[in-house]
């Protein structure tokens, strides 16, 4: 059985509900079963915002997590948030450009995105969502890259139409910057 649970969070503006929108869309794309639920504070852009993601080949029983497999961290505030939070064995994926340390769960996976940096260096700071997606693909195998991106041509709105090919690369340099860090870690 197949079965992914993601939380993904940051601030309002930084694209955490449109990065894990597209995730859920290339899930059910792909056939998959899925759920995604928005939370955000009522001042949406600057304010707190997250997401949770279930994928799976079964249907879902519960939408709900408590202790999610993955979480996606774009702030060091969703950081200090959800890293107690995660099941033993998790992940937590976060933008290590905006961390103030590193996470201190011995018991979990943590891997450093320097996603800012990467949006950055590609000339849009709204890319490090993309970056962060990127690197969650390459990290889990939960789908391929050239899956997300279709989704991403059918789903990007029409007044950004012209960022399609920038998320595109932002999806595909944060899956580099994530392989070359797992293997600097399994080193």
């Amino acid at each position: 059985m197949m079965h992914y649970d993601f939380v993904f969070s940051g601030f309002g503006g930084q694209g955490v509900l449109f990065g894990s929108q597209l995730l859920a869309y290339a899930a059910m794309e792909a056939g998959l079963h899925v759920t995604w639920i928005p939370s955000y504070g009522p001042e949406m852009r600057g304010g707190t915002a997250n997401c949770t993601v279930v994928i799976s080949d079964e249907e879902i029983g519960a939408p709900l997590v408590r202790h999610p497999g993955a979480v996606v961290a774009l702030n060091y505030p969703s950081v200090q948030k959800y890293e107690p939070l995660i099941a033993p064995g998790g992940l937590l994926l976060y933008n290590s450009s905006l961390a103030l340390r590193p996470p201190a769960r011995a018991d979990i996976r943590c891997a450093p995105v320097p996603a800012s940096n990467i949006a950055a260096e590609l000339g849009n700071p709204r890319l490090l969502n993309m970056a962060m997606l990127g690197a969650l693909l390459q990290i889990t195998g939960v789908l391929p890259i050239e899956t997300v991106e279709k989704s991403l041509e059918a789903h990007l709105p029409a007044r950004r139409r012209d960022m399609l090919e920038a998320n595109k690369l932002a999806l595909r340099r944060g899956a580099e910057v994530a392989q070359s860090s797992l293997l600097m870690a399994q080193a």
